[in-house]
């Protein structure tokens, strides 16, 4: 009987080993879908792209930037966006993108956290600024199948205020 009982224990434990395994291992397709989003993005922005942008975020996305704006829904977002994207001196600069780092609170939900090291950005008047270190907090959820941006949070870590 305790044979039994001990053979019985190492068959449960080796299914939930399994099991977990099974898990990790399907988050990697989900990783690798969450991680293009973010680069397809980042890309959209580069080239002032704003379907490209946007196609990653859900229709109720609530977005806000390092300044504090905030917008809520798709079509505000896509308003506010054509208007950065028409200020030379917020696109001037070069991005320098870190791997995310992406964990998963929920089979459904996904969060991403990024930095961008931004350098050559301008001050309105065309003079440079210092550079900037933006943090991306973006939370996905699992959607019919699709992940999609659901939130994201820009903040920007300062160093000195401007004279």
């Amino acid at each position: 009987m305790k044979r039994t009982l001990l053979l019985l224990s190492v068959i449960l434990i080796i299914m939930i080993s399994c099991d977990q395994d099974n898990k990790i291992a399907n988050r990697s397709s989900d990783l690798e879908v969450i991680k293009k989003l973010i680069d397809d993005s980042d890309k959209g922005w580069e080239t002032k792209n704003l379907e490209v942008v946007l196609q990653g975020y859900s229709e109720d996305i609530d977005w806000t930037n390092a300044f504090g704006d905030r917008r809520h829904g798709k079509e505000e977002l896509r308003g506010l966006l054509d208007t950065i994207f028409g200020l030379d001196f917020v696109m001037a600069g070069k991005n320098n993108y870190q791997k995310p780092d992406i964990t998963f609170p929920s089979k459904e939900i996904a969060l991403a956290r990024s930095i961008n090291v931004r350098t050559g950005q301008k001050w309105p008047d065309g003079s440079p600024m210092d550079d900037r270190i933006i943090n991306h907090l973006r939370v996905y959820k699992l959607i019919d199948g699709n992940w999609v941006c659901i939130n994201h949070m820009i903040s920007q870590a300062h160093n000195k205020l401007r004279d």
